[in-house]
C-alpha cells in the first residue's frame, strides 16, 4: 500500500512541476545541437553539457540543465564557499535530486519562493536543505517539521 501511495505522490508531483519541467525540456532541447548531451538520472531528465551558464547545474521542475558530464561530480557546499564551512563536498546529482523533491512539492510556486529566500546564496534554505540532504540522505524540504528539532546549519 505505501508504494502505491508513493507511487500516486510521484504522479502528483510530476504533474505538479510540469509547467516549470516543460520550460527546463525546451531550454535543454535547444541546447541539443550545440552539444548538449540527454540522460535520466536523479529523478530527472537531466541535459549534460550544457553549454550556457557559469557552471555546475540548475534544476527546473524535473529536468536538470548541467554544464559537466557526469552527476557523480562533486562541489562545495553554499556554506563551504561562503566560508562558513570547511571541505565539505557533496555529490553534484544529490544536491539536485533535492531540488526536484522540492520541485514535486511546491510546482510553479517553487521559483518565486526561491528567489523569495534569497536566490543562489548560502543564505537560501532551498540551497541549505539540498545541501543537507546531498550530505545526508535525508531533510530535502526547506522548513522543518512542526515539533521537530531544528536541522543544524
Amino acid at each position: 500500500m505505501t508504494s502505491v501511495l508513493q507511487a500516486i505522490g510521484w504522479a502528483v508531483g510530476l504533474v505538479w512541476a510540469s509547467p516549470v519541467t516543460a520550460l527546463g525540456l525546451m531550454a535543454g532541447l535547444v541546447a541539443l545541437p550545440f552539444g548538449a548531451k540527454i540522460a535520466v538520472s536523479d529523478a530527472a531528465v537531466v541535459f549534460h553539457r550544457f553549454p550556457w551558464g557559469p557552471g555546475g547545474a540548475m534544476t527546473l521542475g524535473n529536468v536538470i540543465l548541467h554544464t559537466g558530464g557526469s552527476m557523480d561530480e562533486t562541489t562545495l557546499t553554499y556554506a563551504c564557499r561562503a566560508g562558513l564551512a570547511s571541505g565539505e563536498r557533496v555529490r553534484l546529482g544529490d544536491h539536485e535530486r533535492a531540488h526536484v523533491l522540492q520541485y514535486l512539492a511546491l510546482g510553479p510556486l517553487f521559483l518565486p519562493m526561491y528567489f523569495a529566500c534569497g536566490g543562489i546564496h548560502h543564505g537560501n534554505r532551498f540551497e541549505q536543505a539540498a545541501d543537507r540532504y546531498a550530505l545526508t540522505g535525508r531533510g530535502w524540504w526547506p522548513w522543518p517539521r512542526p515539533g521537530a528539532a531544528k536541522p543544524p546549519d
